[in-house]
């Protein structure tokens, strides 16, 4: 039974190259209700997002729209779910600006493009084919915290100048927060004023119908109603900036320019993209396949990912990732395979068929209120204080990811976040506590309060914690001012809750013995794992410290081996008589009554 289950398991881990054959196979008449209803929902939010996701990431509108149809086509395609619906996302979309800003001109901008959204495509093929869905969980959620916060500050940014009606000059590139910001104070003697009075009749329309009907897609009724509003307001009141229309006759086929130097320029950028969406694919197909109690195959959707990504490239649009909203409108709404994601990529063609030409009747101010709502949306108070009173390292992990994200750009939040909070992490790991210990009046080992030993001569060191390479000089620093002790004879290392002993600290272990043997002290173990004594045989110490001053760790005794350990010590010491006892909760256990 148990290796049934393990083979089942490993054949959904494995990657299907074609896997719209079996959803094709095992596909029935029932299904296609779900899936036509999820698609017409989705598409109806996909379409506005992807207009405003193009308009984030400060490229022309048809990128977000084919975009969003080639990553539904492609992912419906190669993934082997619904539970992630594939398209431009707001996170993947300010990372996209970011990467961008450092190209001064829009023909720069669209060069530099395809070979981005390639390069992560490409990435997380790879990153695919060696599981990399495993890794991501050593990426904490207080460094995802930090980037959104970051990322959603420069979204709601750069989107207040559009509702202000305010524009940045020739060579002005925010690519920053703060220098958004910079840019944005200098100018703001331009204000429009009928712009931001148009934006906040958006923003009640949008607030109201969010309020009273919540179910409706808001977005696409609150744009429609302002364009129309629109219409009136540039005749009677003020012109108003539109945004331009996208035709079909406009998608293009965007192959990369083999331009070395800018690869170069864009990699760390494309590395940046494909973690950021390995990380919001899996997180939002793990917790809404969890909810339905299915199984989910985060290798595949990455595969499908990186495939989506190679076409957007290709075909003229943005990265495309697992969109949360979309993602859960789309199992809520019934889907049952990956068939409804392909039938959103096909709606969505329709629309942009049939509604391109009418979207250069949208205003700029009406879609950048709705952009900044969703960056205020993005913004989680509640994890923010979460990470900020749990411990010192979140808070300071958030800090640096918060203080990159505004100060340097978005793909420095996530390498930075990263690596303050492995550092962190390593620093807490080499930091084992070593506890010496002595025995109470009962017979129980408690913690060694004062100099002074019940037994001088022996030391019972309890060693809990990582004893890898990073603690390895602590640990051997620490057990070297206990063996100073003139009166010291035996030094007894409780290994049983110590962790990852390498080489480094089987080296470390080898210098202490050398100096304990010179001072005439001895060195005995106990509460070895079996891990750690393979370590310790294979580098010769079991030899050198002499099997006899070894003793495993026992599962059902967790004091045998010490019991045992102390006997040796008094064996060493000779001379003295003893009654040595351990207690393990309720249960006392005699160990020795020795006469030397």
């Amino acid at each position: 039974m148990i290796a049934t289950k393990s083979k089942s398991s490993r054949k959904t881990r494995r990657l299907n190259y074609f896997p719209i054959i079996n959803t094709m196979g095992s596909y029935r008449s029932g299904y296609f209700t779900g899936d036509i209803t999820a698609a017409l929902n989705v598409s109806l939010l996909a379409f506005p997002q992807g207009i405003a996701y193009a308009i984030i990431a400060g490229v022309p509108l048809a990128y977000g729209l084919f975009g969003s149809i080639i990553a539904a086509l492609v992912g419906g395609f190669f993934g082997r779910s619904a539970f992630v619906a594939l398209g431009p996302t707001n996170a993947t979309a300010v990372l996209l600006l970011s990467a961008l800003a450092v190209f001064p001109t829009t023909a720069e901008k669209l060069v530099a493009l395809p070979i981005i959204v390639i390069l992560s495509g490409i990435f997380l093929i790879v990153g695919a084919h060696i599981r990399l869905s495993g890794f991501i969980r050593f990426v904490s959620r207080t460094v995802i915290t930090g980037y959104i916060t970051a990322a959603a500050a420069l979204i709601i940014l750069n989107q207040l100048r559009t509702a202000f009606g305010i524009r940045l000059g020739e060579g002005e590139i925010a690519s920053t927060f703060f220098k958004a910001l910079y840019f944005s104070l200098i100018h703001i003697d331009e204000t429009h004023l009928p712009t931001v009075c148009f934006s906040l009749v958006t923003l009640a329309l949008y607030l109201g119908l969010k309020r009273c009907c919540s179910k409706l897609p808001n977005v696409a009724i609150t744009l429609i109603v302002m364009s129309l509003i629109g219409l009136a307001w540039t005749q009677w009141v003020s012109p108003l900036t539109l945004l331009q229309s996208v035709r079909l006759d406009s998608w293009l086929f965007t192959p990369p320019a083999m331009d070395l130097g800018m690869v170069s320029m864009v990699t760390t950028s494309a590395i940046a993209i494909a973690l950021l969406s390995v990380l919001e694919g899996n997180s939002i197909g793990r917790a809404l396949a969890a909810r339905a109690g299915k199984r989910f195959n985060a290798d595949q959707e990455i595969f499908s990912m990186g495939l989506a990504n190679v076409g957007c490239g290709f075909f003229s649009g943005i990265p495309a990732s697992g969109s949360l909203t979309r993602s859960a409108l789309n199992v809520n709404s019934g889907a049952r395979t990956p068939v409804a994601s392909i039938l959103t990529g096909l709606i969505l063609l329709l629309g942009v068929l049939l509604l391109g030409d009418w979207i250069r009747f949208i205003p700029q101010a009406a879609l950048a209120v709705i952009i900044i709502m969703i960056g205020i949306s993005l913004i989680d108070f509640a994890a923010m204080r979460f990470v900020a009173v749990a411990t010192r390292e979140d808070a300071i992990t958030f800090i640096v990811t918060l203080a990159c994200g505004l100060l340097i750009g978005l793909d420095a939040a996530i390498y930075g976040g990263v690596l303050v909070s492995i550092f962190l992490f390593l620093r807490n790991a080499a930091s084992p506590d070593l506890i010496e210990f002595d025995f109470d009046k009962g017979g129980s080992l408690i913690e060694l309060r004062s100099k002074e030993r019940s037994i001088p001569e022996v030391s019972i060191v309890h060693v809990e914690g990582d004893l890898f390479f990073g603690a390895s000089d602590l640990f051997q620093n620490q057990i070297r001012r206990i063996a100073e002790d003139p009166n010291l004879r035996v030094i007894i290392l409780r290994l049983r809750n110590a962790r990852h002993i390498d080489a480094t600290s089987a080296m470390a272990l080898r210098e202490l013995l050398k100096l304990a043997r010179e001072k005439g002290r001895e060195l005995i173990l106990c509460g070895v794992r079996k891990s750690a004594f393979r370590t310790f045989y294979r580098t010769g110490l079991v030899n050198l410290i002499g099997r006899e001053n070894f003793f495993m760790e026992s599962a059902l005794n967790p004091v045998a081996s010490t019991a045992k350990a102390i006997q040796r010590a008094r064996f060493l010491i000779g001379g003295e008589k003893a009654n040595v006892s351990l207690y393990v909760a309720s249960e006392r256990t005699e160990i020795a009554k020795q006469n030397s």
